[in-house]
C-alpha cells in the first residue's frame, strides 16, 4: 500500500501537470471530437478512480520529420495512444484495409485507416517509452459525430459512448506511480512546444512524405 503522504504527493504533482498542459494547450485548440474524447477519458479517471493524466496533441520528433498524436493517457491501466475521428453519414472500414470510407449525402469520400495511423503512434511512443513493457502500451480509435458504422467495429475502434467498457476491460495497478510520472515527465520534456508553429511544422512535414 502506498503511503498517504506519497500519494498525497504524487497528486499534487498531477494537478501542477494538468495546469501545466493547458498553458502549453493555449497556442493549440482542439477540434470538437478531440475535445469530447479529452472530457470524456478525463470522466473516466474521475468516475472509475483511476489515477492517471491525459496529454492532447502531442508531437514528437521522429526520424527527421514529426507524428502527431491526439491523445495519450498514462495511468495504472497502462499507457494509451488514442486517434480521435470526427465523422458524419455512414461508416465503412475493415482492420486490414489500407482505407475506410465515409459516405454523406450520397458522396463518397476515403480516409486512411485509423488504426494503421495511430500504428506509427503506437511506435513511436513504444520508442519514447522504452522501459515500458510494449504490451502495455495500447492502442484506441475513438469515433466522435453522429457517424454510424454499416461494417462491424474492428477491435480497439468505438463510439464515444464506448470508452468506459473499452477502458474497463484492462487490467489495473499494472503500472506503479513512479512509472506514470517518469512516463510524464519524459513525454512533456521532449515534446515539441504546443503551438501554431509546430502544427505549420507538421503540416510541411506530411506534404512532404505525400509528396515522395
Amino acid at each position: 500500500m502506498f503511503s498517504f503522504w506519497y500519494v498525497l504527493g504524487l497528486f499534487v504533482a498531477f494537478i501542477c501537470g494538468i495546469v501545466f498542459c493547458h498553458k502549453k494547450q493555449k497556442g493549440h485548440t482542439l477540434n470538437i471530437g478531440e475535445r469530447l474524447v479529452s472530457k470524456s477519458v478525463n470522466s473516466y479517471l474521475i468516475h472509475e478512480q483511476v489515477t492517471g493524466i491525459v496529454v492532447n496533441n502531442v508531437t514528437l520528433p521522429i526520424d527527421g520529420s514529426t507524428t502527431q498524436i491526439d491523445h495519450i493517457l498514462i495511468c495504472t491501466k497502462g499507457v494509451f495512444v488514442i486517434e480521435t475521428k470526427h465523422y458524419s453519414g455512414w461508416i465503412y472500414g475493415d482492420a486490414k484495409q489500407k482505407q475506410w470510407m465515409q459516405i454523406l449525402f450520397k458522396k463518397r469520400s476515403r480516409f486512411q485507416n485509423p488504426i494503421h495511423q495511430n500504428y506509427k503512434h503506437i511506435k513511436a511512443i513504444q520508442a519514447l517509452f522504452d522501459f515500458v513493457p510494449t504490451d502495455q502500451v495500447k492502442s484506441l480509435v475513438v469515433f466522435t459525430g453522429d457517424g454510424e458504422f454499416k461494417t462491424p467495429p474492428p477491435k480497439d475502434v468505438v463510439l464515444l459512448n464506448g470508452i468506459r467498457d473499452w477502458m474497463n476491460q484492462h487490467e489495473d495497478n499494472v503500472m506503479s506511480l513512479n512509472r506514470i510520472q517518469f512516463c510524464y515527465g519524459r513525454l512533456e520534456y521532449l515534446r515539441l512546444p504546443d503551438n501554431e508553429q509546430t502544427d505549420k511544422l507538421h503540416l510541411q512535414n506530411l506534404s512532404k512524405r505525400q509528396a515522395l
